[in-house]
């Protein structure tokens, strides 16, 4: 089929990725390299405190291991800090999220949330 369009994602599907950095499960990451030749998998790492994110990890995945990533929804991410239900929140170390100070908001708490907890966000992306 000529000029026919292939998604590399479609909403509502996790995105499977290449860690380029061991990731941990219900955290932000974010893309850490171009694509891999060899699967054409995205490249991912944990996101950094106050920066972008590509979506949440939907559990471990070791330096140089495959795994999933969620792209939009609500879902359980942990918590750096305690969250106010409603309150925007940000990525922090170790892709966690705490209230949006002065970082990028990623999201919004539908809960409260409390430190190294899981807290539904609804996700921005």
């Amino acid at each position: 089929m000529a000029n026919e369009c292939k998604p590399l994602f479609r909403p509502g599907r996790d995105v499977t990725v290449l860690a380029t950095a061991a990731v941990t499960g219900s955290t932000f990451v974010n893309i850490s390299a171009s694509r891999d030749a060899a699967t054409g998998l995205i490249k991912v790492a944990p996101a950094t405190a106050a920066g972008a994110a590509f979506g949440v990890a939907t559990a471990d995945i070791a330096s140089g291991g495959v795994g999933a990533v969620i792209k939009g929804g609500i879902v359980p991410v942990t918590a750096g800090g305690a969250i106010a239900a409603g309150a925007q929140v940000e990525i922090a170390a170790g892709g966690k999220v705490v209230t949006l100070a002065s970082g990028i908001a990623v999201g919004q708490a539908v809960e409260a949330g409390t430190n190294n907890n899981p807290v539904f966000v609804n996700l921005y992306q």
